[in-house]
């Protein structure tokens, strides 16, 4: 159980979960063995909210200036920090998915470090977007982005611990046999529990972040009958879209 883990070995799945979803210079060496990738998706949600904070402080920083601005160094900031992995996911899951391919050439498509079409205008899209969402958001712009990019890293966490893999050996694969799910589940319950002492109304994006989730695997699992990395990255990056319009009405 987790409380017979000790502290140094949590440790570890703390600071592998910084390392693989932030650019943040953690310089730990930490084994990236199945053990420590259980134990890191514990602390998916808290990462993403430390990105989140990151990227809501400087906009809370910067909007004494310029709103604008704000909103467009808030997004750049989200992009630094996560080193654009997700973006790159969500680029080749557009790539793939919407290529009208047969399921094993979407699979090479997705594979394939070249950028399609619909990869990138599916980049553009979700940056403007979020600068549009943030620039017109009146208050609560600082827990919107911390609790979005939360959310977003629970989804994953969700789809690591329940989804089929689509393709064998993948990052998602390395994932999926570390066999995640008690500590996935023990960190979405504490995320939860945390959310609803701060907010009880921050629930209500995060059930709609949950059911655009369910949304997004139903077509996953009918295009390619399984999860990839770059579908979890796609995943946290529609998710945070989703919570963030979620938050500009609560």
């Amino acid at each position: 159980m987790l409380w017979n883990t000790g502290e140094t070995e949590m440790m570890k799945g703390f600071i592998l979960a910084i390392q693989f979803l932030s650019r943040l210079p953690i310089n730990i060496s930490v084994d990236f063995n199945d053990k420590n990738l259980s134990r890191s998706t514990l602390f998916f949600p808290f990462v993403g909210m430390i990105i989140g904070t990151g990227a809501g402080l400087v906009y809370c920083l910067v909007s004494r200036v310029n709103m604008d601005i704000a909103s467009f160094l808030a997004v750049l900031t989200l992009v630094i920090l996560t080193g654009g992995l997700h973006l790159d996911g969500l680029g080749d899951t557009f790539d793939g998915f919407f290529s009208a391919r047969t399921r094993e050439r979407i699979l090479e498509i997705m594979k394939d470090s070249r950028a399609g079409t619909y990869g990138v205008v599916a980049i553009v899209l979700d940056i403007l977007l979020k600068y549009v969402i943030i620039s017109n958001m009146k208050e609560n712009v600082l827990p919107a982005l911390v609790f979005s990019c939360g959310n977003g890293r629970l989804i994953a966490v969700i789809f690591m611990s329940f989804g089929k893999i689509a393709r064998p050996g993948g990052l998602g694969d390395m994932f999926k046999k570390s066999n995640p799910k008690k500590y996935a589940f023990i960190g979405g319950i504490i995320y939860v529990l945390i959310t609803f002492l701060v907010n009880p109304l921050y629930l209500i994006p995060l059930g709609i972040s949950i059911f655009a989730a369910f949304l997004l695997a139903l077509k996953t699992y009918r295009v390619i009958g399984g999860f990839t990395g770059d579908v979890y990255g796609a995943g946290i990056e529609i998710t945070e879209i989703v919570s963030l319009l979620s938050f500009m009405y609560i």
